[in-house]
């Protein structure tokens, strides 16, 4: 099994040259203190985290997986370890406020930590993944009184917290929920009911859990509009802010599942337990979107690991292994045959690994910039901007990194050939835990009927429009320009992509005609337009990119070898990946009957 190597080389270039977060950094006053020192210095020291301490648990912690014994999980070996080192460093609340205990360090470098965590091993990151949204969700909607009491503890990592939306009758469709909110005389709620599938929802690496669960109050309307939220803990607080007694949430069981075994996924049953209300009553569908965005955008963050993950491994394979030779003559004469790297079709499955990571880490960070201005926004209607904006990128990061980092795991076994298929190489593994990312938080069915039905139809494709057109914006600031060999070299690259934007905005047009005369239509286009635009969306960043490498390849600044890599990479996007949309544009215009005319007895 290959050692996991944090990819810091990369992250640096996105982070200095892509994106300059030097400068973004600076028009917030509250980050004043995320020095390119700092971020490189916290980059450094999670990377030397994650390579040390969590990556060798990664298999381990998969063959082991969790225990479970009359309600109480144990997680797998070292992992209690290795969590007590994550907090005592102070990274669970690197990005939260300060008046909590937090660092008030920048959204965007709480998202390359959990990057950097979840490549190392995936299913430790959820732990402390699941406890963010639980710590946003409180900072949004919770009364000061909450805040007070929930998040230094959960800011400091020593509580962790949960979502629980899943019943046995309902994933996606909440407005099934049958978990009951009874008032109490002393203004707390009686919760009952259970939840299925709540990654995190029992463990032995905090001293308290902090579920966030949705509920019905008594006579709340029918449907998603009579759901309230509500903090549910493990065990109560007393009034100094200590343990107190047991609640009545219980562990009924933990799933036996696919992959990410070291992560325990949970039935959690409330008997009568104590909960108390956040946010307004009926509104918990609105207020968890708080915590559900944030785990979306995590959830992207997995495909993005996988991909990394799985492209290490198999491309230090590919340069060991020797088979045949190659078809353009001897690369080892003095060997018995070539290493596998030679070969064009190995080729095509690392750089299309390669693209993948690179480009779905981009995306990330693209939106990661966008979590900042929400995070900082000096008015509501900037914050709503931002909100918006990220909203409407969400459903692509999640769906299309998810897709495509198991279509990279996918490769990175078969450039091993039948030992990718052996536990002891890691990629059998990676495959099975990367294979939940497309599911939960949303399917990927799921995550194109939000872009298509609420980004595009209900909005009126306005987010489409501005995003679009500031692609357009990119491209026409750098076509070319005679004379300029800077802007000849990324003609290719402007060329394609501001002729599929545009493409873009007239397939939308129609798209939103055909959906007024046939709403089958938008099922049955969404995930293929989704796709589509993820494909956009990841062209727009290796075009970036390839604008980054060649200005520094004129400016000879940074390393020569690294910056021909990306623009070599982005070559082979434009010419063997970003065609893809030709297809796309096919199936996801076609009318859906094909799909819906077959009767049900003829499947």
């Amino acid at each position: 099994m290959t050692d996991f190597k944090a990819p810091v080389s990369d992250i640096n270039f996105l982070v200095n040259d892509v994106f300059k977060f030097e400068q973004h950094y600076k028009t917030f006053p509250a980050y004043e203190e995320a020095t390119p020192d700092l971020v490189d210095a916290i980059v450094e020291e999670c990377a030397k985290f994650c390579e040390n301490e969590l990556a060798p648990l990664n298999h381990s912690g998969d063959k082991e997986g969790c225990s479970f014994d009359n309600g109480e999980v144990t997680t797998p070996s070292g992992f209690k370890d290795a969590y007590q080192q994550y907090i005592e460093a102070g990274w669970q609340g690197l990005a939260h406020p300060t008046e909590y205990g937090g660092q008030g360090l920048p959204v965007s470098l709480g998202l390359i930590k959990s990057e950097l965590v979840g490549t190392a091993n995936w299913s430790f990151g959820m732990y402390p993944g699941l406890s963010l949204g639980a710590m946003n969700t409180i900072l949004e909607h919770g009364s000061d009184e909450q805040k007070n009491i929930y998040m230094p503890k959960l800011t400091e990592g020593t509580w962790s917290g949960t979502m629980c939306l899943t019943e046995a009758q309902c994933g996606t469709d909440l407005g099934q929920i049958r978990t009951k909110a009874e008032p109490n005389d002393d203004g707390s709620y009686s919760i009952t009911g259970s939840k299925i599938f709540i990654s995190a929802g029992e463990h032995d690496l905090t001293e308290n859990i902090i579920h966030i669960v949705l509920a019905r109050l008594p006579n709340a309307p029918k449907g998603t509009r009579g759901i309230s939220l509500f903090i549910v803990p493990k065990f109560l607080i007393n009034e100094d802010n200590s343990i107190g007694e047991r609640n009545p949430v219980v562990c009924g069981s933990i799933e036996d599942k696919m992959g990410i075994k070291a992560s325990a996924t949970a039935v959690l049953n409330f008997d009568g337990a104590k909960g108390y209300l956040i946010g307004p009553e009926n509104k918990g569908l609105e207020c968890m979107f708080t915590f559900m965005n944030t785990a979306r955008i995590g959830t992207a963050i997995q495909g993005v690991a996988a991909s990394e993950l799985g492209y290490q491994t198999s491309l230090a394979y590919a340069k060991d292994r020797m088979s045949m030779r190659s078809l353009s003559g001897k690369k080892a004469p003095d060997q018995i045959a070539d290493p596998i790297i030679h070969h064009p079709d190995v080729r095509r499955m690392l750089l299309t690994q390669k693209a993948i990571v690179e480009g779905g880490r981009a995306m990330t960070y693209y939106a990661a910039k966008i979590a900042d201005e929400m995070d900082q926004a000096s008015c509501p209607e900037q914050k709503e901007a931002a909100d918006n904006k990220l909203g409407f990128l969400t459903p692509i990061l999640k769906a299309f990194l998810t897709e495509l980092g198991n279509e990279s795991a996918s490769h990175a076994i078969q450039v091993f050939g039948g030992h990718g298929y052996i536990k002891e190489w890691g990629l059998e593994q990676n495959a099975r835990d990367v294979r939940i990312s497309s599911l939960y938080e949303g399917t990927t069915g799921i995550q194109a009927l939000d872009l298509v039905g609420r980004k595009i139809l209900l909005d009126r494709a306005q987010l489409f429009k501005a995003f679009s057109i500031e692609i357009l914006a990119f491209c026409k600031d750098h076509s070319m320009i005679s004379g300029n060999p800077q802007k000849k070299r990324m003609h290719k690259f402007i060329w394609q992509l501001s002729k599929e934007v545009a493409n873009w905005q007239r397939h939308t047009v129609s798209l939103m005609l055909k959906a007024r005369k046939d709403r089958d239509f938008v099922g049955s286009c969404s995930v293929d337009y989704l796709m589509y635009s993820g494909y956009i969306f990841m062209a727009y960043m290796w075009a970036m990119m390839a604008q980054s490498a060649n200005e520094n390849l004129t400016a000879g600044k940074g390393d020569k070898n690294f910056n021909k890599a990306k623009v070599r990479t982005a070559e082979f996007y434009f010419d063997r990946i970003f065609p893809r949309v030709k297809t796309l544009t096919n199936t996801m215009m076609s009318d859906a009957n094909s799909l819906m005319k077959i009767e049900i007895d003829q499947f």
